[in-house]
């Protein structure tokens, strides 16, 4: 977790708790403009199949949040894929992403 600021790391902490907590391919965190942060897991159901990240910004919407200053998924995935980016960019379309594996070392990031 080197390449991440103290606040960044502490999204990395939420994310895997929240993978963790419920067995899931991946988890997410995000923090809103104001700094309040939200965390989520894949959710896969026979009718509705959400990323980490997509369920972690609704998460923030359904606060009140009305940006994402940045966001994490930590799973095994090789790259963010784009439905999850597009949550994050749908609000902040310069917010960071950074994919993180279990380990805590960043394997992709954008913008």
């Amino acid at each position: 977790m080197d390449d991440l600021d103290s606040e960044d790391a502490k999204l990395v902490t939420l994310a895997r708790s929240a993978r963790a907590r419920t067995g899931a391919a991946e988890g997410a965190a995000v923090r809103d403009t104001i700094g309040r942060t939200y965390a989520a897991a894949t959710v896969e159901l026979p009718s509705l199949s959400v990323t980490a990240l997509q369920a972690a910004v609704v998460a923030a919407v359904s606060s009140g949040a009305e940006g994402i200053e940045a966001a994490v998924i930590v799973g095994e995935s090789a790259e963010i894929t784009a439905a999850s980016a597009s949550a994050v960019r749908d609000l902040t379309p310069d917010a960071p992403i950074y994919l993180v594996d279990p380990s805590g070392t960043v394997v992709d990031k954008t913008p």
